[in-house]
């Protein structure tokens, strides 16, 4: 039997992709792997087991912890880029000279603002921007609106927006 990406699904198996993904790691990036299964195999397993599916969703929630460690990560270590010179690191003593210029700050930026948005679209309770969680209903569900004329759902609405500055009538 010739040797190849896994296509047999196994707890264990299952077990060590979601374990990546926790960790931040993509589902591209893991299926490039090729101890690992392709990804239309993965989109399969999502597709017909419900336990890789709340196994997977349960990873995914995770990794926006992992997203937020990284951005301070970014953000402390990892600004300072290689001085090129001709296209290659300039060394010095064996030491690769490191510098800070803008086009660093601006791709540790760039790299920042991906992980917080992933965070915040993965965790949105912890992570999201603080207007969407205030513009909710009850448990975080939909506002119900049936029995609301327009007028009172945008006095209700404005009051949200304006973090109840405004005084109820």
């Amino acid at each position: 039997m010739p040797a190849g990406r896994p296509t047999d699904y196994t707890p264990e198996l299952i077990d060590s992709v979601c374990s990546r993904i926790a960790q931040g790691e993509s589902m591209r990036s893991i299926t490039r792997d090729d101890s690992m299964p392709a990804m239309t195999t993965m989109f399969r397993w999502l597709r017909e087991s419900t336990e890789f599916r709340q196994q997977y969703e349960l990873a995914k929630e995770e990794s926006a912890d992992v997203h937020a460690d990284d951005m301070l990560d970014i953000a402390d270590n990892q600004v300072d880029q290689p001085l090129l010179v001709d296209g290659v690191p300039l060394m010095v003593d064996g030491k690769m000279v490191m510098i800070k210029d803008a086009v660093s700050v601006n791709h540790a930026k760039l790299r920042i603002d991906t992980r917080k948005w992933a965070a915040s679209k993965l965790k949105p309770k912890k992570y999201g921007e603080k207007i969407a969680q205030e513009i909710s209903g009850k448990d975080g569900g939909a506002i119900e609106v049936a029995d609301m004329s327009d007028r009172e759902i945008a006095r209700r609405l404005a009051f949200t927006l304006t973090k109840g500055s405004m005084a109820p009538k």
